[in-house]
């Protein structure tokens, strides 16, 4: 054979998918924090089935577990806390600023 079209026949490996994150002894359910927590980004979103590496039906079965988490208040819909960076915030103190108020007075007629 040439050598050019050598070059394009595929390798006689298989494909194989690394094994998934969820073992055959965890139950997905909404009161599983642990597990759940293991398929939220730090925003608080729902990962992709790519990015989890799950099943179909894994998946689904997260999500909804996730979903029913979030109703019942175990988990927030929206991370709401800033990451956390080794640096304070500093506030500057601002001046105060004394407002006078005008008082209108009403005719009388």
């Amino acid at each position: 054979m040439d050598k050019s079209k050598r070059l394009f026949l595929k390798s006689k490996q298989s494909f194989r998918r690394s094994l998934s994150p969820i073992q055959s002894g965890d139950r997905i359910d909404y009161k599983n924090m642990s597990l759940l927590y293991r398929f939220i980004s730090q925003q608080g979103k729902i990962l992709s089935r790519r990015v989890n590496r799950l099943t179909l039906k894994q998946q689904r079965l997260i999500t909804i577990a996730i979903k029913q988490a979030r109703i019942l208040s175990l988990l927030p819909f929206v991370n709401s806390l800033p990451f956390v960076n080794n640096e304070k915030k500093k506030y500057e103190k601002s001046e105060s600023i004394t407002r006078t108020t005008t008082v209108l007075k009403k005719k009388k007629k």
